[in-house]
């Protein structure tokens, strides 16, 4: 490969979206051949699109290579996406400035089977994933599509652009959108193999893709077939020091942290402890022994059950077609098919929380434990409890280790297929009409879990070979001994397989008429262009559960029931744009161009009543060159977010949250001081003798319940963008530099509020002082707990916890600036290529209801606030080229950020509890170690690759990755959300894998 063409790939690998919005072709398509690539020298100048081909521009409908949306796109070039050795999309845009990292590869308890993105940390709802700038099908009921199913073979470059785009796009694409551009006009034949593997031997990754592609009939047609293959191995949280047992973050000790552990739990309050003479209430522990019961001694150290990378492995297809029928006449066609299957794997099932009774005549049951049970429940010893056939235990918790991990496997089957054709008019005007239909079917199987039902069965039981009830062949349970004392056959009676099927389509049509009206301003060059045209989607989604995910706690550990539903809606939209040349080649105006657009979306659900709404977007920007060097632009956007499936039709269910340590006010002494609050606790169905004993929810994790609501409504962002472009190709060639400020607001956001809101909007920023009638307020009386223990866990029957209605009453707000910059020299024989992309959040409110705290989450982490966002972020790379070979440096930095107890506005924010400081303690290999949980500097993540250029047609690509092996930061189990804060850390943020070695071919012919 020529010096040429290697500078040219080398300065579009980091995100080269200032030189592309800064140039006249802004992100056009290319074929990626080498013959276009080395037309060009210059840095700010991106490869011409194909002699006849369309130009493909994120961020407006209009396609004309010289005119500029206003509007900032970055750019990953398909050789980044080679340097990084990426296997998902997904692993690179969570790394990106302006994101945050979403359901991935890395996290495990949450996973839902499928990958998304988060643009500017706004939720994976409000952004759009796009392929070839056309949607595909969902993946679920909140309307995000699957990343795993993203052709990541023929791909050319994706590009991200952050803000409003629901005018070009439609409704979601409130944040930004993220437009993946696959290789149009291939021909010859592409493989390449790729392999990674951390420094210790494991988290092994695999990835093989064949492309081929053809011309044919002198060039009028063109087709290719892509096939991927991909798998991953699972990498357990106990291959690392850092979680190999879970770390308390408010006491730094290492040890099991849950309650749900072996020997079996039980919970007694302060009467039935002193009636059962034993020394202290609350949980209650089997001692060793199995002779009686004392103080909870042993939690359930569930880390070395879970994964930090989840197993996955994806089969996948991909074909395009297009031919020229006549000069005026183009027919063209997309299918996209993948099956892909995620794990998840966590720590074993068990009873949670149970209300259970035992016949005092169990076999199983000690003698000690049965007098002991007798006497807190005012049952005379003796004969009478001795044949009392229910014998309360109360809220019960085991950890069933006999039955291995929970294991869910979700096997996703997705097909979409697009056909169209685009007619020629006139040099002017041309007419693209298209069709879609795609389908996803997710089946996830769970496996390892105890079914409630037959625990209850299992101890209705006299002897240890039938039950009272003998149906389905029950086993009488041995729930009062040690790890083993279940037996194979216990187990196998306890434990049953489960399965929800979710099925979801997307039927879209669409017609734009693109062209110009072949008339120019007087002082322009450019004639104005519009796009105008209409666009029809309907989306449909069904979830159908088994009888065992059905019943609300029937899966123990499972989160609540999961409720079959169905629903869905349809839009029609009108749409258009103009880009209007003002000004071009003038003294002191080099250009001037502005740009508007309006969309109109009239939309109709599928339920009771027919509910319609309709939706207007529209965007006004504009661009100003007073000499060639330097570009100011800017555009303002109304967008909208139309509810989605989920949102419109879930039905009311209870699951699981997540709530820091000292967050609930009835946990604990506290209650003992004040008699109003002991009173609000009462309300909400904590049993009186519970007062002064409530435990913290297990795991951190409080039952919620909430759903859909059909009478929802679009959201309404209104974003903005203001910046500059300076490429001073006189003083400094080859460097390009863009700062972009971004401000979006959401009003009227469909949200639920955060288990923090929903205690506080009860007891206040001072529990202890709240009054009587704030203790009988629908606020408080609205929060229902354990009837056993008074916690805010338990049974998804009978305890629904929080409530979390779903309402437009919400607001988001956030804003900062983007800087990205790229620079290119020649030093003789040797090539430096420079790029840089940063983000300063400046800030990201979020509050549920007028009431709610408006909580600013940018440099904060908390159970409140779930994905990590710094305040600074950034990627910077440095490229050598020389000869055949590359040696290339990524600098991936992310800011310091600490916990939100730390915050000046912590006692509103109703998080004043700071998490541990000091020697962490207990059988972990980070013992003796001194940490402080709360607080987590700037991690500097350094990347090696090197890319050699054995001949023209094979390419091999090394790389280390985090190169310098830093550790993950150290806060706990608890600081955080399940799904972000695992195994200690946040291992969606930062590395927990360690120095990692890849290497990748590529064969082309």
């Amino acid at each position: 490969m020529t010096r040429r063409h290697r500078s040219y790939l080398l300065n579009s690998t980091l995100l080269v979206g200032v030189a592309l919005v800064a140039s006249p072709a802004l992100a056009q398509t290319a074929p990626a051949t080498q013959e276009t690539q080395q037309q060009t020298d210059d840095p700010n100048t991106p490869p011409p699109a194909a002699e006849g081909q369309d130009i493909v521009v994120t961020g407006t409908l209009i396609r004309n290579p010289n005119l500029v949306s206003s509007s900032p796109v970055n750019v990953v070039s398909e050789n980044e996406l080679t340097l990084r050795n990426v296997n998902n999309v997904e692993q690179i845009l969570r790394e990106l400035p302006g994101s945050v990292p979403g359901i991935g590869s890395a996290v495990n308890n949450g996973t839902g089977g499928f990958s998304t993105v988060n643009l500017r940390n706004l939720g994976s709802q409000r952004n759009l994933v796009l392929l070839d700038g056309d949607r595909i099908v969902p993946a679920q009921s909140g309307g995000s599509v699957d990343l795993n199913n993203i052709p990541t073979a023929l791909i050319q470059r994706l590009d991200v652009l952050t803000g409003g785009a629901s005018t070009s796009y439609g409704a979601d694409a409130v944040s930004g959108v993220v437009n993946f551009i696959t290789k149009k006009n291939f021909s010859g034949m592409e493989a390449s193999a790729s392999q990674q593997i951390t420094e210790k031997g494991d988290a092994n990754y695999f990835r093989a893709d064949l492309t081929v592609g053809a011309n044919f009939d002198d060039g009028r047609g063109n087709a290719v077939l892509s096939l991927g293959y991909q798998e991953a191995d699972p990498l357990y949280q106990g291959a690392r020091d850092i979680s190999v047992y879970g770390i308390d973050s408010g006491s730094g000790v290492a040890s099991g942290s849950s309650r749900t552990s072996v020997p079996t739990t039980l919970t007694f309050n302060r009467a039935q402890a002193a009636l059962a003479g034993v020394p202290t209430s609350g949980n209650l522990q089997v001692n060793p022994a199995g002779t009686g019961l004392v103080a909870f001694y042993n939690g359930f150290n569930f880390n070395p059950y879970n994964i930090f990378q989840t197993p996955y492995k994806r089969y996948n297809f991909f074909g395009q077609a297009n031919y020229e029928i006549n000069d005026n006449l183009e027919v063209y066609t997309r299918g996209l098919f993948s099956k892909n299957t995620v794990q998840q794997i966590i720590a074993p099932s068990g009873v949670f929380g149970e209300n259970l009774t035992i016949p005092g005549n169990n076999p199983y049951l000690p003698a000690a434990i049965r007098d002991q049970l007798c006497l807190a429940n005012s049952i005379a010893l003796g004969a009478t409890c001795n044949t009392n056939t229910a014998i309360p235990l109360g809220a019960v918790y085991r950890r069933s280790v006999e039955l291995g991990p929970r294991v869910s496997t979700y096997t996703t089957t997705v097909f979409d297929y697009k056909a169209g054709l685009r007619l020629r008019f006139s040099d002017h005007v041309k007419l693209d009409v298209s069709g879609a239909y795609g389908e996803s079917d997710l089946n996830q199987s769970q496996t390892g879990y105890v079914l409630r039902s037959r625990v209850q069965q299992a101890l209705n039981a006299t002897n240890t070979t039938t039950c009272n009830n003998t149906a389905n062949g029950c086993v009488p349970v041995n729930l009062f001994g040690a790890a083993g004392s279940i037996s194979s056959d216990q187990a196998n009676f306890l434990s049953g397989q489960s399965s929800i099927a979710v099925h979801t389509a997307l039927s879209q049509a669409k017609a734009v008429l693109n062209g110009d009206f072949g008339t120019t301003s007087p002082f322009a060059n450019e004639p104005i262009a519009f796009a105008a045209g209409g666009e029809y989607r309907k989306y449909s989604y069904s979830r159908v559960p088994d009888a065992y995910a059905l019943s609300p706690g029937e899966l123990g550990g499972a989160g609540g029931a999961v409720l079959p539903f169905s629903g869905s809606y349809d839009v029609r939209e009108a749409f258009g744009e103009l880009i209007a040349p003002l000004v071009a080649d003038k003294p002191f105006f080099h250009s001037l161009t502005l740009e508007a657009g309006v969309r109109y979306s009239d939309y109709k659900v599928q339920a009771t009543n027919s509910p319609k709404f309709s939706a207007t977007t529209y965007k006004v920007g504009g661009s100003f060159e007073p000499v060639e060097e330097i570009k100011f632009r800017g555009n303002y956007q109304r967008a909208v977010r139309a509810p989605n499936i989920g949102e419109l039709f879930s039905p009311v269910a209870t699951g699981l949250d997540n709530l820091s340590p000292g967050l609930d006010p009835c946990v604990g002494a506290l209650p003992l001081t004040s008699a109003n609050l002991a009173l609000a606790c009462r309300n909400q169905g904590a049993p009186a003798s519970s007062i002064g004993s409530i435990s913290e929810p297990i795991s951190g994790q409080p039952n919620v319940t909430g759903g859909g609501n059909p009478d929802i409504r679009p959201e309404i962002a209104k974003t903005y963008t203001v910046g500059v472009v300076i490429q001073p190709r006189g003083v400094v060639p080859g460097l390009s530099v863009a700062v972009d400020y971004f401000n979006i607001k959401i009003e009227n956001a469909i949200a639920f509020a955060t288990p923090a809101d929903i205690l506080s909007a009860c007891f206040g920023s001072s529990p202890a002082s709240i009054t009587a009638a704030q203790a009988a307020s629908s606020a408080c009386t609205s929060i229902r707990r354990n009837s056993a223990d008074g916690s805010l866990s338990g049974s998804s029957a009978s305890v629904a916890g929080l409530p979390q209605p779903l309402t437009n009453r919400g607001r988001l707000r956030t804003d900062g600036i983007d800087l990205n910059a790229n620079y290119k020299r020649t030093l003789g024989e040797i090539g430096l290529d420079v790029g840089f992309q940063g983000t300063w959040t400046n800030h990201n409110y979020f509050r549920a209801s007028e009431t709610s705290y408006d909580r600013d989450c940018v440099g904060y982490f908390s159970t409140s606030c779930a994905s990590i966002q710094p305040a600074f972020a950034w990627n910077q790379r440095t490229s050598l080229s020389f000869g055949p070979g590359t040696l290339s440096l990524l600098w991936r930095h992310i800011g310091a950020v600490k916990y939100e107890a730390l915050a000046p506005d912590a006692a509103l924010r109703q998080v004043t509890t700071p998490l541990f400081s000091g020697v962490v303690t207990g059988p972990t290999p980070l013992a003796g170690g001194t940490y402080n949980f709360n607080r987590i500097g700037a991690y500097n993540y350094l990347d090696l690759s090197a890319q050699v250029e054995v001949n023209d047609h094979l390419t091999f690509t090394f790389g280390v990755r985090n190169m310098l092996n830093k550790k993950a930061p150290l806060v706990g189990s608890t600081a955080g959300s399940t799904s972000f804060n695992s195994g200690n850390t946040y291992p969606s943020t930062y590395d927990v894998l360690g120095r990692l070695f890849n290497v990748s071919g590529k064969l082309r012919f």
